[in-house]
C-alpha cells in the first residue's frame, strides 16, 4: 500500500506521529433508531511530513461530509463568545476599525463573533459551510455565505462584497484538507494592506500536555507556528505577529499580512518559533515519543472509571465534545463506566455519543440521578462548566478532567 502524501509539500508521508486505532466521525451523532445499525469507523493515523514537519491526519472524510451539516453552535459556550468579543474589541483598536471597515470571518458558525463587529456599526460577512448553521446566523442578522472556502470561492465573494480590512479564521486552519488552497483563499478575501488573524491549537501545547483527545477526523493539520508560516507563504501571506492563549488548552493567534508590505516580525514571533526549536519540532524526531504519552493518560482514565466502578460510585459526563469522542473511543468506555453525559446544545439532547452509544441528556438529568462523579469532558471549559456545576456540591459530587492531568476536585 503506497503512502498518503503530505498536504503541504506532496512527500510521502511515512513517519507516524501517534495511531489511535480506528474511531467514527466525532460528530456523528447516533439517533435512538440508529443504535441497531452500523456505524463506519475511519483511522485516526496521525503522521508528520519528514520533508516539512507538518502534522496531519490524511483526509480520510471530505470536508464536504463533516461539515455541510454541522452540529457544533459556538454560542452554547459562554466563555467562547465572550473571548471573541474581547478579541473584537482588540482589533478594533489595534487596527483602527470603523464604520467605514469591512471584516469577514471563515467558518463563522452562528455569529457567535461577528455579532459584536455588527453591534460596533462595521459591516461584517460571515462564510460558513454549514447550511444549518449559516442559516442561524442569518436568523440573527448575520449576513452570511453558506460555502466552503477555497481561492476561487475567495476570489467570487471578494469581487461581490469588497475585499476586507480584516479577515478573522478562529478554529478552522486545522479542519481543512486543502490548506494551501484554503490559505490562498483567505489572501484573495484581504486587501493588500490587510491583516489576517488566525487561531489554532498550538502542537506544542499538545504534545506537551497530552491533549490527544483534539485529534479527529475534523482536525487535518496540528500545527506549530513553523508550519503555519509555511502554509501561509504559499499564499503570499506573512506572519508578523503572534499571541499565545490559554484556549483549547493552549493555542497560538498569528497576525498576518500580505508580503511585499516589509513588515518585521516582533520578538514574539521569534520567540514562539525559539519554543518550538528546543523542544524539538524543528527535526522529525523531536516529534517521537507521543505515543507512550497518550497510553499514560488513557491508562489513568480507565483506572478511575473502574475504581468508582468497584467501589459502588456513580460517574457521568458533563458535556458532548468532539474531543470527548476521541477520548471514550480510544479508551473503550460504555456505559457500565459512564453511565450517560449532558449538554447544554438541545441539538445533541436525546441522541447517543457516536461509537460508544452514551445516552446525552439535558443538563437536569444530573439533579435527577446524584452522581458522585462528573466527568468534564470539554475540560478546556473547565472554569465555565466548573461555576455551572456549583450547585452539585450540595449531594457531594466531585468533578472529574481527564486531561492535561486526571484530577479530581
Amino acid at each position: 500500500m503506497s503512502s498518503p502524501k503530505c498536504r503541504l509539500c506532496g512527500s510521502d508521508l511515512a513517519q507516524t506521529f501517534v495511531d489511535l486505532g480506528m474511531s467514527p466521525p466525532c460528530e456523528s451523532y447516533v439517533e435512538a433508531d440508529g443504535l441497531d445499525r452500523g456505524e463506519t469507523f475511519y483511522p485516526l493515523h496521525v503522521r508528520v511530513c519528514s520533508t516539512c514537519l507538518l502534522v496531519q491526519l490524511p483526509a480520510y472524510l471530505a470536508g464536504e461530509d463533516i461539515f455541510s451539516h454541522y452540529a457544533y453552535f459556538s454560542s452554547y459556550s459562554d466563555s467562547w463568545v465572550a473571548h471573541a468579543k474581547r478579541y473584537v474589541q482588540s482589533a478594533v483598536v489595534r487596527l483602527g476599525l470603523d464604520q467605514n471597515s469591512f471584516v469577514v470571518e471563515v467558518a463563522s458558525n452562528d455569529g457567535y463573533l461577528l455579532q459584536h463587529v455588527r453591534n460596533l456599526g462595521i459591516r461584517c460577512l460571515g462564510i460558513e459551510p454549514a447550511a444549518n448553521i449559516a442559516e442561524v446566523a442569518r436568523a440573527s442578522g448575520i449576513d452570511t455565505v453558506s460555502e466552503f472556502l477555497g481561492e476561487a470561492t475567495g476570489t467570487a465573494v471578494a469581487d461581490k462584497h469588497g475585499r476586507a480590512d480584516l479577515v478573522v479564521a478562529n478554529n478552522v486552519f486545522a479542519h481543512v484538507p486543502d490548506i494551501v488552497d484554503f490559505a490562498r483563499g483567505l489572501r484573495a478575501l484581504l486587501k493588500d494592506d490587510g491583516t489576517l488573524t488566525i487561531e489554532i491549537p498550538h502542537l506544542l501545547r499538545l504534545i506537551e500536555d497530552r491533549l490527544y483527545d483534539t485529534i479527529y477526523h475534523e482536525h487535518y493539520s496540528y500545527l506549530s507556528l513553523h508550519t503555519t508560516q509555511r502554509v501561509l507563504a504559499e499564499a503570499g501571506l506573512s506572519v508578523v505577529d503572534v499571541e499565545e492563549l490559554p484556549t483549547h488548552g493552549g493555542s497560538l493567534r498569528t497576525w498576518s499580512m500580505p508580503v511585499g508590505l516589509d513588515i518585521e516580525p516582533s520578538e514574539r514571533v521569534a520567540k514562539v518559533l525559539e519554543d518550538e526549536r528546543a523542544a524539538g519540532l524543528d527535526t522529525v524526531e523531536g516529534h517521537s515519543g507521543f505515543a507512550e504519552v497518550v497510553s499514560a493518560a488513557r491508562d489513568d482514565l480507565v483506572e478511575f472509571l473502574i475504581s468508582a466502578r468497584r467501589e459502588g460510585r456513580s460517574v457521568v459526563g458533563y458535556g458532548a465534545p468532539g474531543k470527548g469522542n476521541t477520548l471514550l473511543n480510544h479508551a473503550g468506555v460504555r456505559e457500565d463506566l459512564l453511565a450517560y453525559t449532558v449538554d447544554r446544545s438541545t441539538f445533541k439532547q436525546g441522541m447517543y455519543l457516536p461509537g460508544t452509544h452514551i445516552p446525552i441528556h439535558a443538563p437536569e438529568k444530573l439533579a435527577e440521578t446524584r452522581p458522585d462523579y462528573i466527568l468534564v469532558l470539554p475540560w478546556n471549559l473547565r472554569e465555565e462548566i466548573s461555576a455551572q456545576l456549583a450547585y452539585t456540591r450540595e449531594w457531594g459530587a466531585k468533578l472529574v478532567v481527564p486531561l492535561p492531568k486526571l484530577e479530581v476536585f
